[in-house]
């Protein structure tokens, strides 16, 4: 007995064809997977020149030597890039300047597209460790003109030799970030706090320090790989070391157990820059939006721990140039008093470029940036659009590399624990070691700065995807609501809330003296208010409301408050619970000093 099937063929032809779209399909994802692949490369600069280095030596530096990284990852609908400078401790100065004129050199050839840092040993930031992975820096240097400087001068040379003695201390934050460090082979170079690597020609140890965790000497273990991987470990415990691990160090000395602190991120000020003929003159804009950031002009984002020079894409190409020279002035000048490092992280950020780790510190709506026109021409689209930017797709740029390949594979560690952080692995699609330390940094809202908007974490390197207008920043919104319901307001008009507009007819001097910005809520339109120190302000006549309603995250905020006055609304016996003492006392203050204790307890 025999069983038809009449649609037998067309059940086959299907089956082929789905087989054959799968095919195709897969090319197609390999295709755009292609396309966003992570890569980086690293040179070393010698005189004038930069050298690129091989796969294998990507993430070992000598503190003699500058070098310069191009990291190349996928972001919105296009490849981005950020080119950095890494200049060691004992560099020459000569070679340092090489070094900033080749990187913004590289930036220009690429019309100022990608994103510059500038980064000193020992000031390093999260995402250059993330970038590299797993950084050695040795002592010492290879570059002609630090064998030079060191023969002119008698200096005797430490450079690292793999058949010396040597000693490395290790940290990290885990496989993805890990940092050997050469210090000098001395007793008192060791600290409580960390694991240690201490090599000679035939023999190595590790060394744990009594505070350190299972995860640090983890760290030890698979940096061993990259350092000595071919000598058998002799583990050494802080308290019961062996003779022969103190011979190496010589005399046994007292040693610290202190952790190395960084830098701590302070809440961030943004300036506006007038920089002439080598003076930087620089204005402060308090609650700032993204909007503050005009197109036209050059912005600094000062966080202490590093600051950020944002530069507009109208600027003139002669005034882009000069993005690095006012962030080192700014440095050199200290305008917070806050005793800031000159040798502090710098951050070149061009508009439409922005990093994750910059649009943190706004709400962020990359929208906007992609709009064309000035600042005036951008609001007016914003108006007509009905409080949403017009979406303007950016064009996607293709891949562009510096000499040489972006990474062979080199060969394989002998010890095979060392496979999940070896340097031969491949980077693949997705979610970057620098996203994952971002992340773990800066998700945490508990650890924000209180005068700033919440960080918006997002991924590093997300697919293409069309922005949803449904997500746009609140501030579109608002902009719809005011033009649906009144006659377009003039220019001055529409930065004056409605609280201060009553106020200026009545008293026009008081109103023409403050400065007008517009703020990032909904309900607010900032003020930026030049008070003289210690006055006592007028703010009789105001409103009482709760505190829950007037500080800067409230759920409930009460609308058409000044919004650089929220105390102001408090009664005196909330004032004097919130800001420890009472109004008289408070605005006999410093300016500086009410914003500081106002952004304490979120009213600034």
């Amino acid at each position: 007995m025999f069983c038809t099937y009449p649609y037998l063929d067309e059940l086959i032809v299907i089956l082929i064809i789905d087989f054959i779209s799968n095919i195709f399909f897969c090319l197609i994802v390999y295709v755009v997977d292609k396309c966003y692949t992570i890569t980086s490369q690293v040179w070393r600069v010698n005189g004038q020149e930069k050298n690129l280095l091989a796969a294998t030596d990507q993430s070992k530096f000598y503190s003699g030597d500058c070098y310069i990284f191009q990291y190349s990852y996928p972001g919105e609908d296009r490849e981005e890039h950020l080119i950095g400078t890494w200049i060691g401790k004992n560099s020459v100065e000569d070679e340092r300047a090489s070094c900033l004129s080749l990187a913004s050199k590289m930036v220009e050839s690429m019309k100022f597209i990608p994103s510059m840092a500038r980064i000193y040993e020992g000031s390093e930031t999260i995402q250059f460790y993330s970038i590299l992975q797993s950084l050695i820096v040795f002592k010492g240097g290879l570059s002609d003109a630090y064998k030079n400087y060191i023969a002119e001068n008698e200096i005797p040379d430490e450079t690292y030799k793999e058949d010396g003695v040597a000693l490395f201390r290790i940290q990290g934050s885990g496989p993805e970030s890990m940092q050997a460090i050469q210090v000098n082979s001395a007793a008192s170079s060791l600290n409580s706090s960390y694991c240690y690597i201490l090599q000679s020609e035939s023999v190595v140890f590790t060394w744990y320090g009594n505070l350190t965790n299972s995860d640090d000497q983890e760290l030890a273990e698979r940096m061993l790989d990259l350092i000595k991987p071919d000598l058998q470990c002799r583990p050494q415990k802080e308290g019961a070391e062996t003779e022969q691990f103190w011979e190496l160090l010589g005399v046994k000395t007292e040693y610290s157990s202190q952790k190395i602190v960084r830098e701590a991120e302070n809440d961030p000020h943004l300036f506006s820059c007038n920089f002439s003929e080598g003076n930087l003159k620089v204005i402060e804009i308090h609650n700032f939006s993204q909007d503050d950031l005009m197109t036209e002009d050059i912005f600094i984002l000062d966080c202490h721990s590093q600051i950020f020079v944002w530069v507009g894409q109208q600027v003139d190409p002669k005034r882009r140039v000069q993005a690095l020279p006012i962030g080192e002035k700014f440095l050199e000048q200290d305008f917070l008093l806050e005793t800031i490092s000159c040798s502090a992280p710098i951050y070149i950020v061009m508009e439409g470029s922005e990093p994750p780790f910059f649009t943190r510190f706004f709400k962020w709506d990359s929208a906007k940036s992609a709009m064309l026109g000035n600042s005036y021409q951008r609001k007016l689209a914003i108006m007509k659009n009905g409080g949403t930017p017009p979406l303007v797709k950016p064009k996607r740029r293709a891949s562009v590399s510096y000499g040489g390949r972006s990474g062979g594979l080199p060969e394989k560690s002998q010890r095979s624990r060392s496979m999940s952080v070896s340097p031969d692995r491949v980077r693949v699609r997705g979610r970057s070691p620098a996203f994952n330390a971002l992340a773990a940094t800066f998700e945490n809202s508990n650890v924000r700065n209180l005068s700033t908007p919440p960080p918006m974490i997002r991924k590093l390197y997300p697919k293409s995807k069309t922005p949803d207008l449904a997500t746009l920043a609140p501030k579109s919104s608002a902009i719809s609501h005011l033009t649906s319901t009144f006659e377009p307001p003039s220019a001055r008009e529409k930065l004056i809330p409605r609280s201060l507009k009553d106020t200026s007819k009545s008293n026009p001097e008081t109103n023409s003296d403050n400065e007008n910005s517009t703020g990032s809520r909904e309900e607010s339109l900032t003020i930026q208010e030049d008070v003289n120190e210690g006055e006592p302000e007028d703010n009789e006549g105001l409103p009482v409301y709760p505190y829950e309603s007037v500080k800067t995250d409230s759920t409930d905020p009460m609308p058409d408050i000044d919004v650089t006055k929220r105390e102001a609304y408090l009664s005196p016996e909330e004032f004097q619970e919130r800001l420890g003492m009472t109004r008289s006392e408070f605005y006999k203050l410093p300016k500086w000093k009410q914003n500081k204790l106002k952004m304490a307890v979120q009213l600034f």
